[in-house]
């Protein structure tokens, strides 16, 4: 029986504020629990502030003011080895001269841990990851994922209150990642740790995190389950930074039963109105309306689709084995907000530099995650329905997302 019994901690952040002396402001007005046991993911572009906020909580960053607590306890003012936390990093740092159990055991040793006490803990962590048929092996002869395994062992061997991880699976080919994105996944579960996970990949965020905090510029943008984050953004950045494709996000005219987009009309039917009651107050104005491509669907496979599709001409089909992406483009403004072109330059700079200066406002391309069954000829006209329940809305104005009363 593998003993996996441990202490763990919650983790506040209360008002958390990083200020640089040339006056960048790192981290803003950070305020959130970390519940004890779970796992919460950091996710946002390049530059957002999430492994700033990781390391003021392993202290190895200051804090300019507010709180940070661990278990309880404030740790603005303590030493990192006494905060009783434990970092995963990107880059292994394993010693190349040592076997894995070697690695393993190096920071009990320099903490005169007792060699039978060791010998226990390092043989219990080997056997939950794997490793206890690798112990004698050392780094250069052991797999990326085999390595970054015993980095996760390392940390964990020291029985922490708190783990962070930094990027840990970025050195990893993308089958791999896959792969210890469950593993890592599964011991979390099984030990029951807190942790703190940093990633700029949002698919990482969404698949494995309890709950997800979104960061931009510095600031928390929202906290949520996966799901919450995904079905409901509370505003244009996350909408456009959560996603794989991204949301469709299209400039429309709100009337009283329908919304223009371009010079197409879409029908609303009442519900929409009644799950978001200030929707009623944009009749008559402009707002950004959000499509997920898997909520579009091939018009022709529908009996009744009147008032209920977008037409446009298809660029580009992408075979993913048992799904369909179809790129079309649409006599359509495409919503312009600098949330979304700061979501579009953490993807590609080339790509948002274009989208800054594309002149054909009008001419915007959707995406439409289909069934392989549906068949199309490039350069064709396409109709493509759209679920109207799915439909999400937006403030062009200040970018946050259109909902109401208690659904806000």
């Amino acid at each position: 029986m593998v003993d996996v019994s441990r202490t763990s901690a919650s983790i506040v952040f209360d008002a958390v504020n990083k200020v640089y002396p040339d006056g960048t402001h790192a981290v803003a007005d950070f305020t959130l629990d970390v519940h004890d046991g779970e796992f919460l993911v950091f996710v946002g572009p390049s530059g957002c502030g999430k492994t700033t906020a990781m390391l003021m909580v392993a202290g190895l960053e200051d804090i300019t003011s507010g709180e940070i607590r661990i278990g309880g306890e404030v740790v603005n003012d303590l030493e990192p080895r006494d905060r009783d936390v434990a970092m995963v990093f990107q880059n292994y740092a394993l010693y190349p001269h040592m076997t894995v159990y070697q690695n393993l055991a190096f920071g009990l040793q320099m903490k005169k841990v007792k060699k039978a006490e060791i010998n226990r803990r390092v043989r219990n962590i080997a056997a939950i990851l794997g490793l206890d048929q690798l112990l004698e092996r050392k780094p250069r002869h052991l797999s990326g994922g085999q390595r970054q395994r015993v980095a996760m062992g390392r940390a964990i061997v020291r029985d922490p209150r708190v783990f962070l991880m930094d990027e840990p699976l970025s050195n990893l080919d993308a089958k791999l990642r896959v792969q210890m994105r469950a593993e890592i996944s599964r011991v979390q579960r099984q030990l029951g740790a807190t942790t703190i996970y940093v990633t700029h990949d949002q698919v990482e965020a969404m698949t494995m995190g309890d709950r997800v905090a979104v960061l931009r510029r510095g600031r928390l943008q929202q906290l949520g389950t996966p799901h919450e984050v995904y079905e409901r953004p509370v505003n244009l950045f996350v909408a456009g930074f959560i996603g794989s494709p991204e949301m469709n996000l299209l400039l429309g005219r709100l009337e009283n039963d329908g919304v223009r987009i371009g010079e197409q009309r879409l029908l609303l039917p009442p519900m929409v109105f009644e799950r978001r009651p200030d929707l009623r107050h944009f009749v008559g104005r402009d707002v950004g309306v959000g499509i997920r491509p898997e909520h579009l669907l091939d018009a022709r496979e529908l009996r009744e689709a009147a008032g209920r599709t977008i037409s446009g001409i298809l660029q580009l089909t992408e075979v993913l084995g048992s799904e369909l992406l179809v790129h079309v483009e649409v006599d359509a403004a495409r919503l312009e907000a600098a949330e979304l072109l700061e979501v579009a330059r953490d993807v590609d700079v080339t790509v948002a530099d274009e989208l800054q200066s594309d002149v054909r406002r009008h001419a915007t391309t959707i995406v439409g995650r289909l069934s392989t069954r549906s068949e199309f000829a490039l350069d064709a006209p396409v109709s493509l329905f759209i679920e109207p329940e799915h439909l999400h809305f937006f403030d062009p104005e200040t970018g946050l997302a259109i909902y109401g009363g208690e659904q806000q």
